[in-house]
């Protein structure tokens, strides 16, 4: 994670909303919190600002953002960011950011459903509604959507540090769901919106279940598999098959093989992540350990079914 050099301060945040955006600048402002790619201020009471901090990528997935999100959003049943102003870059802060509406609950990571039913149910009904033929033009995934086998590398090193770590108390299972997953057929129907970063930070709780979903910065088109394999990483331990019920139209034995090797990708994610939390390493987040660690005990038990 390269940081950016620019200190992002309530001054700065106030000064730019006076600069390009005047009517908002009286709002009460307060930072919100710190994300992979970008901070958070909240904006009065139903408004929030995104500005880039950490990646280079941040500014080309803001405006993606601005672009996409409006013309989905009415259609989600549940309540999204929705860009309503665009910031350019200028001489006071040299990229893009943007304003959006804000989403009331508490990230997963940090209080995750406990109503399983519940919460199985209103995420499937989100993603059957997400998950829709997205148009010509629609953006591609950085490395989300697309074929599973193009991971090897990647799920190859990232359970060999696990394992090293003592992380991993089956790595033989770990990659017999893998290996499953990856000789699964690849998705031969249409291009569907999807979500493509549906990790616990990014779905929000209220009273157990399911109130909201933000960051949509990995917007993209491409094998439903990729978002499908949320349930395993959010959802209270039994509650995927309810959700898999619940999902329109039910996934074919394929995609939800598939599916299995996108969770535990973000399985193993999490559970790195998390570890360099407990350690206080750079970009570690120790609440990320627990649901990962959960989601990969659960899914070595389902390779084959």
């Amino acid at each position: 994670m390269t940081h950016a050099e620019i200190d992002i301060a309530a001054e700065l945040v106030r000064d730019l909303l006076r600069d390009q955006h005047p009517d908002l600048a009286h709002r009460p402002l307060r930072f919100g919190a710190r994300g992979w790619d970008n901070q958070l201020w909240r904006l009065g009471d139903d408004l929030a600002v995104r500005l880039p901090w950490a990646t280079q990528s941040a500014d080309a997935l803001l405006r993606k953002e601005h672009a996409w999100l409006p013309s989905l959003a009415p259609h989600l049943p549940l309540p999204v960011p929705v860009p309503q102003r665009l910031g350019e870059p200028s001489e006071r802060f040299p990229r893009p950011w943007i304003v959006t509406t804000w989403v009331p609950g508490e990230p997963a990571d940090l209080a995750p459903a406990t109503r399983a039913a519940e919460a199985a149910d209103t995420l499937a009904a989100f993603l059957t509604v997400m998950h829709r033929p997205a148009p010509t033009g629609a953006p591609a995934g950085r490395d989300r959507g697309g074929p599973l086998a193009d991971h090897a590398e990647r799920f190859a090193k990232q359970l060999a540090s696990a394992t090293e770590l003592g992380l991993i108390p089956d790595p033989d299972a770990v990659r017999a769901v893998w290996e499953d997953a990856v000789a699964a057929p690849d998705w031969a129907g249409p291009a569907l919106w999807l979500h493509g970063d549906l990790h616990p930070a990014n779905v929000l709780t209220a009273d157990g279940t399911f109130c909201g979903v933000i960051d949509f910065g990995d917007l993209c088109a491409g094998d439903p598999a990729c978002d499908l394999a949320a349930p395993w990483i959010l959802l209270p331990e039994g509650a995927a098959e309810r959700f898999y019920g619940a999902y329109q139209p039910t996934p074919d034995a394929a995609t939800l093989r598939r599916a299995r090797g996108w969770a535990v990708l973000r399985a193993l994610s999490g559970i790195l992540i998390g570890e360099a939390g407990v350690h206080g390493r750079p970009g570690g987040k120790p609440t990320w350990g627990p649901p990962a660690h959960a989601a990969l005990g659960s899914l070595t038990v389902t390779a084959h079914r």
